[in-house]
């Protein structure tokens, strides 16, 4: 089916807001939703997966580490990566004045999918990026290039693990003011998914809407609806209580 980007932005809005978290905006984690479905990388699925832990897991903020050489480990607890990965790149963005170069090693994290809209606006910055992380599914070795002047990255895939390179809830970021050599980094990676590709797919989204699985949109109104009514129901609880107290 096709939804609207509204449509989207605000059911995955009110979904996140019905988890009550303290870290995390509920604006910025739909925006990510959107920036992933709209290029036809199943935001809305990979959203699906994440609340299933949201409201078990940690609610607290990262730790980060400056290492010798100038860059970050940011430890996220476990937690989502969705939830914290602005602030991180904020802070980062600060500690790259009079820096040619930056990398970010983020460990114990999840959901590194809905990284791909935050890392998008660095071009807006002159920045290029590059961004490697392992799954433990497929497909298992997912690497992220954004070079200066680019609208949207180059993918690729490999169903071969590379424990050398991060480990399975690790992700590793890199700033860079020059752009990085897409074919050395490449090698190996059995699937390309070129960034006109990308572009192709935004531009026709804007003009016909966004097409979704009908399937994982209704699971995720049925995470937005769950949330509001239990949220309503002990807001109603709290308020009862509250009554009898005055009697």
């Amino acid at each position: 089916m096709i939804v609207s980007y509204n449509e989207l932005t605000g059911v995955v809005n009110k979904a996140f807001l019905g988890m009550r978290r303290t870290c995390g905006e509920a604006d910025i984690i739909a925006n990510m939703v959107a920036g992933l479905q709209m290029v036809g990388l199943n935001g809305i699925g990979h959203f699906n997966n994440a609340a299933q832990f949201l409201t078990a897991e940690k609610d607290c903020p990262v730790d980060i580490f400056t290492t010798n050489d100038g860059g970050l480990v940011v430890d996220l607890h476990g937690c989502s990566l969705a939830c914290h990965l602005p602030v991180v790149i904020d802070y980062a963005i600060e500690k790259m004045v009079n820096k040619k170069h930056l990398t970010i090693e983020l460990k114990n994290c999840h959901n590194r999918w809905l990284a791909y809209n935050e890392l998008v606006k660095l071009a807006a910055k002159g920045l290029a990026c590059k961004a490697q992380w392992n799954n433990g599914s497929s497909p298992q070795n997912t690497l992220y290039i954004l070079n200066q002047g680019c609208v949207s990255p180059e993918l690729f895939l490999s169903d071969h693990l590379d424990l050398a390179g991060s480990a399975l809830h690790d992700m590793t970021i890199q700033l860079s003011v020059k752009s990085f050599d897409i074919t050395g980094y490449s090698a190996g990676y059995t699937r390309h998914i070129k960034s006109s590709e990308l572009n192709r797919a935004l531009r026709d989204t804007w003009h016909d809407g966004i097409l979704v699985d009908d399937a994982e949109w209704e699971t995720l109104k049925q995470t937005a609806t769950a949330l509001l009514v239990e949220n309503s129901k002990q807001s109603l609880k709290g308020a009862g209580e509250l009554a009898h107290s005055l009697r």
